[in-house]
């Protein structure tokens, strides 16, 4: 029986070693700038030797981040890169006046606004807002999630996104949505297929335009939204004239009828989001600037507020270490700066990488930037790795919590990779976003006596050079919400009988 015994064996072997520096620059790389903010200011307390650069020219014992190969070695691979300068970053009585129905301290429905970096609250908001915070999720979280769970369809969410940043504090959208079309590069009618989807959020009411549309989808959820009380909503400036012989009319109801009626108007919520409390507009840094270039190109530019600028006193270092007393002392200095150093060079191999990853997307993105969402081209993140010559994994860390501000507003990093199809004609790709909108588009557009069948859709779209199977496009349909062609045809035939005699 042979006996087992211990020994030593030299293997010679290589292996990928994650170094505590090397750990560092791929977590920096995926942290949103508010993170950026937060994890830099928490080195700047814990390493005597980092400091704020606040733009003076840099003192004697100043060494901002080597020039020369030698310092810059653990970022070899990333020479052949552009040089980039890294910079800091809502009666009790019976009144039928309806000023009285409720308490309210604004108009509802008062002008939205579009969420903006940096907004700050007035001082005697701050209570209420923290009050708000600390009972719950805010009416936008609220909100998302059930975008999250609602919507399947990129331009859906793209465009629920937008709505929820459009909220007042009440819970209205502007009466006019054409400007976020506009941005957006999509017919209203887009707009309004995806108001349709967030009106049927809670609490009901929200997403409405006037005071009659939000207590028009709350009668409605009670299947209280018949012809009388129709009436009574679009008669409400008679109520406040307080004209009820003109309102019984119009709402051909007896005067028992009437009182009932605003009676149980009056236990509505005119104003669904304020049981949220009062809240800011969401803070989105964006971290890349996209404009139009003076000739006519699409220039992309990082924001220096979410790049931190720190510096290495190299000469605090210097004083420091001559009066070290022992070996620990001296090797917590030096670990300290060696510290320093990789953090700001991580800081800019973050700069590089950012810019490189951004100036890629927008050059094959560049007919969404000019002519909106129909003109999104497929991207993987293989194809941007390919192209500045990183890991796909490299790419996936850039694009993580970071935002682009551009003339059609601020879009999450994310949003520009959509899967391929292919050309019919072995031709160029197609974004399957952009597939799903020229299908939207097609199905918007059908005569009442003529609706198209997936089968009719996918040949039209072939003809125009995309190939598409039948399935494709009731996937595509199913996840915008789109009856299919039997029901649509079902719908049309109620909403106008005469079309009957055409079939």
């Amino acid at each position: 029986m042979a006996t087992v015994k211990p020994q030593l064996i030299l293997k010679q072997g290589q292996a990928l070693v994650m170094t505590p520096q090397l750990q560092q620059s791929i977590k920096l790389l995926q942290l949103g700038a508010q993170e950026l903010q937060t994890f830099v200011e928490a080195e700047l307390e814990s390493n005597p030797l980092l400091e704020r650069d606040d733009g003076d020219a840099p003192g004697e014992g100043d060494q901002p981040l080597s020039e020369t190969p030698e310092a810059d070695a653990p970022f070899a691979t990333d020479r052949a890169m552009d040089r980039l300068e890294v910079e800091g970053p809502e009666a009790a009585g019976l009144d039928l006046a309806p000023e009285a129905m409720w308490e309210t301290d604004s108009a509802p429905g008062d002008a939205g606004r579009w969420a903006r970096a940096g907004a700050a609250p007035s001082g005697d908001e701050i209570d209420r807002i923290e009050q708000a915070a600390s009972d719950g999720p805010t009416l936008r979280e609220h909100l998302l999630s059930q975008l999250r769970v609602s919507c399947s369809d990129p331009t859906d969410l793209l465009i629920g996104s937008r709505l929820i940043d459009l909220i007042d504090e009440a819970g209205y959208l502007p009466t006019d949505l054409s400007l976020v079309a506009q941005q957006l590069g999509c017919e209203p009618a887009r707009i309004e297929h995806t108001l349709a989807i967030l009106q049927r959020f809670e609490p009901t009411g929200i997403f409405a335009r006037s005071l009659r549309e939000c207590l028009a989808l709350q009668l409605a959820e009670k299947n209280r939204l018949d012809p009388a009380m129709m009436a009574f909503l679009e008669n409400l400036d008679r109520l406040a004239e307080r004209d009820f012989a003109a309102l019984r009319t119009a709402c051909g109801v007896s005067d028992e009828d009437l009182t009932d009626m605003a009676a149980e108007i009056k236990r509505l919520e005119p104003k669904p989001g304020r049981a949220f409390g009062a809240e800011l507009a969401p803070t989105v840094i964006p971290d890349i600037f996209v404009r139009i270039g003076p000739d006519g190109t699409w220039q992309v530019e990082l924001n220096p507020e979410t790049m931190p600028k720190v510096i290495v006193n190299t000469g605090y270092f210097s004083l420091l270490a001559k009066g070290v007393r022992s070996p620990a002392e001296h090797q917590f200095l030096t670990t300290q700066l060696q510290s320093a150093n990789w953090l700001v060079r991580s800081l800019v191999q973050r700069a590089r990488t950012i810019m490189n990853v951004a100036r890629s997307l927008v050059s094959q993105q560049a007919g969404f930037f000019s002519h909106g969402v129909r003109e999104m081209r497929p991207m993987t993140l293989r194809d941007i790795a390919t192209q500045i010559g990183v890991h796909e994994s490299t790419v996936s860390r850039v694009v993580a919590n970071k935002y682009l501000a551009c003339p059609r507003g601020v879009f999450e990093l994310k949003f520009f990779f959509s899967a391929a199809l292919q050309s019919s004609a072995g031709g160029e790709t197609h974004a399957a976003e952009a597939v799903r909108h020229r299908i939207k588009a097609m199905i918007d557009a059908e005569p009442p006596n003529k609706i198209l069948s997936d089968d009719h859709i996918a040949a039209a779209l072939s003809r125009g050079g995309v190939a598409i199977a039948r399935r494709t496009v009731a996937k595509y349909r199913e996840a915008m919400h789109i009856p299919s062609s039997v029901e649509r045809r079902r719908l049309k035939r109620k909403e106008r009988p005469e079309i009957e005699a055409t079939i």
